[in-house]
């Protein structure tokens, strides 16, 4: 079931056309992440979801909603930069929010504690915000979003002002949400897209270039590529393959030769047969999988 419906939206600043008709759909207990270099028009894409922009033109539609609702109730939402009352302890902000969202005395109390407990941080539910750590702010950030129990919560850059530990930490808390909500998050990092998501939305100078899930895409932009390393004479041992007609082309880069070819299978045992007639220095041989970085590439040059 479908959460939300987006059709033709579009978003100009003094003329300057910044999101240009946009389409897509989100399905219901889904991670969605929202792909795109900086500039190419991602916050600007959450804000007009969350009604905190009016789009220039298209529309937003909830599923079941008439149009005139007020969509804040049925929505979270965590900025690129929150802000939070530093003298508050996480418990104590959680709280202030619930009632914020008019939730009654009894559900906030409730509610406060499940998500503490989810997000990780019920031992600092006591602790004030300011001596919180990146990680652990950006839990309580999650968890605010979420507290008022939306259909759908979008998290803008929710990773990337974070250290390793952090970063893992809130990756790890956004595959947990997917069991209470419909996640869409908007990243640069296309590795922690890949780690977590389901589906993908591709946004490029403002314009949806691509969507679909990991599977789908991986099967459109698949590509034939065997990675290897050879201890010596690498570029040698490449040419005659090539010669031989092993392989269609190679890049050899960091010590490590990727070698495209137009079957996997006859590749792999011709290859081997070659690397054992001849004897020859092979240190490793990977299949390599069509990765995010691969078909965002693809996608934006094509």
């Amino acid at each position: 079931m479908s959460v939300i419906q987006v059709k033709d939206l579009k978003k100009s600043f003094q003329s300057v056309e910044i999101i240009k008709g946009i389409n897509f759909t989100l399905q219901e207990g889904r991670c969605i992440a929202l792909l795109g270099p900086n500039g190419a028009g991602k916050t600007t894409t959450l804000r007009m979801l969350s009604g905190l922009m009016k789009p220039s033109s298209g529309s937003v539609n909830f599923s079941g909603l008439e149009k005139e609702t007020d969509i804040r109730q049925f929505i979270g939402y965590l900025p690129q930069h929150p802000i939070f009352y530093e003298w508050m302890t996480g418990r104590e902000f959680l709280e202030y929010v619930g009632k914020l969202a008019g939730m009654s005395k009894a559900d906030v109390k409730k509610r406060t504690d499940e998500l503490l407990e989810l997000v990780g941080i019920a031992d600092a539910k006591n602790r004030r915000i300011g001596k919180y750590s990146g990680g652990m702010k950006q839990r309580l950030g999650i968890a605010q979003a979420i507290i008022h129990r939306p259909k759908l919560v979008m998290l803008d850059e929710p990773v990337s002002a974070l250290d390793p530990i952090g970063r893992r930490e809130v990756l790890e808390l956004l595959e947990k949400l997917k069991e209470e909500t419909t996640v869409l998050f908007s990243t640069h990092i296309l590795n922690d897209a890949e780690e977590v998501c389901d589906d993908i939305l591709f946004l490029h100078k403002g314009k949806l270039v691509e969507s679909g899930t990991m599977e789908e895409l991986r099967e459109k932009y698949q590509q034939a590529k065997i990675d290897l390393v050879f201890r010596d004479d690498m570029e040698g041992i490449l040419k005659s393959f090539s010669e031989k007609g092993l392989l269609q082309s190679y890049l050899i880069e960091g010590g490590k030769a990727s070698v495209m070819v137009e079957n996997i299978e006859e590749a792999r045992r011709a290859i081997v047969e070659e690397v054992m007639k001849e004897n020859l220095p092979l240190v490793k041989f990977e299949i390599n999988r069509t990765s995010l970085e691969d078909v965002f590439m693809k996608v934006v040059q094509s």
